[in-house]
C-alpha cells in the first residue's frame, strides 16, 4: 500500500475455545471460576505486511458484566505477519459466572505506518454439558 492510502487489512481471525475443568472451580452456577483457554489463528490474506501493535477484548459473564482489556501486541509480542503469514497463539480467561462470550479486535500497522483493524469474532465461553451433568451428580451441589 502506498502512504496516505487507506485500506482495511484483509487479516482473519479464528479462535478455538475449551473449557478447562482442571483449572476451575465451580460454585452454584452461574457463580465460581470458570477458566476458558482459548487458540488464537490470525491470518494474513492481503498483499501487504501487517503488525500486530495491540488487541481491545470484550469480555461479557453469565451476569451481564462487561469487562473490557485493552494492552500492547499479544501475549507479549508484535508479530508481523507477511502476505499469506500466519500467527497462533493460545491464551486464557477466567469467568466468576459463566457462560459467556469474548469478542474484539487487532490493532495493526503496515510498513507505511497506516493502522488497521482485525475483528475477532464474538465467541462463546460455556461449560460442556457433561461437565455439569457430572457437577450436578455432587452430593450437595445445586445446579440452577
Amino acid at each position: 500500500m502506498l502512504p496516505g492510502m487507506s485500506e482495511q487489512p484483509d487479516v482473519r481471525v479464528s479462535v478455538e475455545v475449551r473449557f478447562r475443568a482442571d483449572h476451575s472451580q465451580p460454585g452454584q452456577l452461574p457463580h465460581g471460576r470458570w477458566l476458558f483457554q482459548y487458540l488464537i489463528r490470525i491470518e494474513n490474506h492481503g498483499a501487504e505486511s501487517w503488525q500486530v501493535m495491540g488487541r481491545e477484548w470484550t469480555i461479557t459473564d453469565a451476569l451481564g458484566r462487561v469487562t473490557q482489556v485493552a494492552g500492547d501486541g499479544v501475549v507479549g509480542q508484535t508479530p508481523v505477519l507477511a502476505p499469506g503469514g500466519v500467527y497462533v497463539y493460545d491464551s486464557f480467561v477466567t469467568l466468576e459466572a459463566a457462560p459467556g462470550s469474548m469478542q474484539g479486535a487487532y490493532l495493526l500497522r503496515d510498513a507505511w505506518g497506516q493502522e488497521g483493524r482485525a475483528a475477532i469474532p464474538e465467541f462463546a465461553l460455556a461449560v460442556p454439558p457433561e461437565v455439569l451433568a457430572e457437577l450436578a451428580q455432587q452430593p450437595g451441589r445445586v445446579l440452577n
